[in-house]
């Protein structure tokens, strides 16, 4: 039985695999020359995490649509500058890390690491419901979650009393960036991961497609959240006219008024995306060894399989 003192991991899967794919040279390559880069790196970065961690849960969660029509239908820009020209629904993906993503998701089947996704939605709606669902329950029952993500957009799960925090990889996983709330007040000057997400909707997100409000960067974002307290505090200043407010930032926040009405909605993960039942106890074995030990020699993954096994067996 999972122990509740022990961490669940939600790992940001695609996140971690982009960064393997960018990070370990594609000169790793399978027997017959196939690059493997992406799911080497993955494998070794879970095995680095589980012997770090020691989590007692394991969750790899999953894209199963990586830019919902929800979010398109509010902010029609919403991630399209990744679009493969001449199409509306395929993600830009470099021709080498495709194929391996089937790769990873055998590789994970045959572990044992269950990977989750939700029809119509991001893994960071996958790890947002999931997170909700551990605060949801009963307090002696409750793990703390480490989130695991190169995306900073999950740094609004953040919650020191709920158990809650990100292990931000943009310095790789051997120097996780651990994010709680004194690191959020650190780094961006926000008091907590809600206030994260309502300086990110001001601020914007060029990577996203979301275009914040004109003029206000994320140190005025913050300078306006510290003044009115959030994001409807805020709005709520503007409409009432309040002399806190420069005429230009009034006028601003009012020229934004359709994108602020639809920018949260894009911006929060979502807590309750149609997430099944799972099992997500890290396994001590593999669940289908034979399979295993067939895709480490057909794609010259032993090395890694073994790591990972080892760190699963010691956890």
């Amino acid at each position: 039985m999972p122990q509740p003192h022990r961490p669940l991991l939600l790992l940001d899967t695609a996140s971690l695999y982009f960064r393997a794919f960018f990070g370990v040279p594609d000169s790793i390559r399978s027997p017959d020359g196939v690059p493997v880069n992406a799911v080497r790196g993955l494998l070794d970065m879970t095995a680095r995490l589980i012997t770090q961690r020691h989590p007692s849960r394991v969750v790899a969660c999953w894209d199963d649509d990586w830019r919902p029509a929800f979010r398109v239908q509010a902010i029609p820009s919403y991630k399209e500058h990744r679009l493969v020209a001449g199409t509306t629904d395929v993600e830009e993906t470099p021709d080498r890390l495709l194929p391996q993503i089937p790769v990873i998701v055998e590789v994970l089947e045959a572990l044992g690491i269950p990977r989750v996704g939700a029809p119509g939605y991001e893994a960071d709606d996958v790890i947002g419901t999931l997170v909700a669902r551990e605060i949801a329950r009963p307090p002696a029952e409750r793990s703390p979650v480490e989130v695991v993500t190169g995306d900073r957009d999950l740094f609004q799960l953040v919650d020191d009393d709920a158990g809650v925090r990100v292990l931000y990889t943009s310095r790789g996983v051997a120097e996780l960036d651990v994010i709680d709330q004194a690191r959020l007040h650190e780094k961006y000057g926000v008091p907590s991961g809600q206030a994260y997400a309502d300086m990110a909707v001001l601020r914007g997100d060029p990577s996203d497609g979301l275009p914040g409000v004109k003029g206000i960067g994320e140190k005025t974002a913050v300078t306006l959240l510290h003044r009115y307290g959030d994001l409807d505090g805020l709005l709520a200043a503007r409409d009432a006219g309040d002399k806190g407010l420069s005429a230009t930032q009034r006028a601003r926040l009012t020229e934004a008024a359709d994108y602020l009405k639809v920018a949260p909605g894009v911006v929060r993960v979502a807590p309750d995306a149609p997430v099944g039942d799972l099992d997500d106890a890290l396994p001590p074995t593999p669940a289908d060894p034979g399979a295993l030990v067939g895709l480490a020699e057909r794609w010259g993954l032993t090395s890694s399989v073994t790591r990972i096994v080892t760190a699963m067996s010691n956890g």
